[in-house]
């Protein structure tokens, strides 16, 4: 029960971290602005909705894909982590997606699924992070992993909702400052899963 208790926590700090809604909320109030109210709730509705199932989707057949494609755990932790490390360190930078511009958006359909859903909210990093966490765990683990994930987009749907009036109270410079912890929390799950592989690599721990 407590191994359950500790994973959920990793989990859900790792999920925190990698989906930041509170930063990812100015990137909503950016690509929304203008927007009546109704379609800026469909919009954020929908984005969550599909992120979700993208998310679930490599869950539940990540095993698969590692087989298919003959991918040991130890090659998928590093490689991740090496990602995950490089996505926390533009965080820490403060480095913009070209993809969070409405240059490419035709419509407000187009809002939900691109950029919204992919890649702000399940892009490579949540993807790979989502896949670490099952990668050899049972099944009670992975309906976990699921469930957590859920309540993140529910808090991120929240989030957004809330979005107009958080960031007028808030401020961009406290959001800023956020983004950054988050960065460097994502740097150092990447670096743990670097670690991690190699010492499974080298039959340091058992996989």
């Amino acid at each position: 029960m407590d191994n359950l208790i500790t994973f959920a926590i990793t989990v859900f700090t790792g999920f925190f971290a990698i989906t930041n809604p509170i930063s990812n909320m100015t990137v909503f109030v950016s690509l929304t602005q203008g927007l009546d109210k109704t379609i800026k709730r469909d919009i954020n509705k929908r984005a969550n909705i599909i992120a979700f199932i993208i998310v679930t989707v490599f869950v539940l057949l990540g095993k698969y894909i590692f087989e298919l494609f003959n991918i040991s755990i130890p090659a998928f932790k590093i490689t991740g982590g090496i990602l995950i490390f490089f996505i926390g360190f533009e965080m820490l930078q403060s480095k913009q997606s070209n993809v969070k511009s409405l240059d490419s958006v035709d419509t407000e359909e187009d809002i939900a699924v691109s950029p919204m859903a992919i890649p702000i909210l399940a892009g490579p990093g949540t993807i790979v992070t989502a896949m670490n966490f099952v990668a050899n765990v049972e099944t009670i683990q992975t309906v976990l992993v699921i469930a957590i994930f859920g309540l993140m987009s529910i808090l991120t749907y929240l989030t957004f909702r809330a979005s107009d009036f958080i960031v007028k109270i808030v401020g961009n410079n406290v959001i800023s400052v956020i983004g950054k912890i988050m960065g460097l929390i994502i740097a150092i799950i990447g670096t743990g899963m670097v670690i991690t592989g190699i010492k499974i690599s080298f039959d340091l721990i058992t996989a």
